[in-house]
């Protein structure tokens, strides 16, 4: 397969995985929805973390495309700055988080070298970038009103909905590999 053909299945697939995420966030924790847009259990972040540790930047414009979209049309559609810098540092957080891996850990396009401790430290790395970078912005655009406790929240959504995708997708992997080991 060509690197154009898989780069564009990748960012296919970032997006898929998302909006299949999002669905099932919205059916299952609508009620733990703190404040448009940020949630006590979100389970996106984990695939916006997977997404840039497996594909790299082709993950990051997947994740570009799909917050975008979602911004745009779903969270935030009459305000075109928030869901346009929203799509920015939703893509951005994550990707950072894997450029650090990378020059920090050695990270190898395989994982192979992506110990559980290792993993952890890229959830936590997330699940803080991501509200940090949103809050910053939140602050320089002068929406503070409930700056700390929308941080917390935000933070603590992302921590969990990353170990809920992680771990389900480990558990996932496991049962794969004992089924085909037989």
């Amino acid at each position: 397969m060509s690197q154009f053909r898989l780069n564009v299945a990748m960012v296919a697939a970032t997006i898929v995985l998302f909006l299949m995420t999002l669905s099932l966030n919205e059916m299952i924790f609508t009620r733990l929805e703190f404040a448009r847009g940020i949630n006590w259990i979100y389970l996106p972040a984990g695939v916006r973390l997977l997404s840039t540790l497996l594909f790299g930047g082709a993950g990051a414009v997947g994740l570009l495309i799909v917050s975008w979209l979602v911004c745009f049309f779903y969270f935030f559609p009459d305000d075109y700055v928030r869901s346009f810098m929203g799509g920015i540092l939703a893509a951005a957080a994550p990707y950072l988080v894997y450029r650090l891996a990378e020059y920090f850990f050695g990270l190898h396009a395989s994982l192979a070298n992506l110990t559980p401790k290792r993993l952890l430290i890229c959830i936590l790395g997330y699940a803080f970038a991501s509200p940090f970078f949103h809050h910053i912005w939140f602050f320089v655009h002068g929406d503070t009103q409930d700056f700390f406790s929308d941080f917390f929240v935000m933070f603590v959504g992302d921590l969990f909905g990353s170990l809920i995708v992680v771990y389900a997708i480990k558990g996932l992997l496991s049962v794969h590999r004992t089924h085909f080991a037989r």
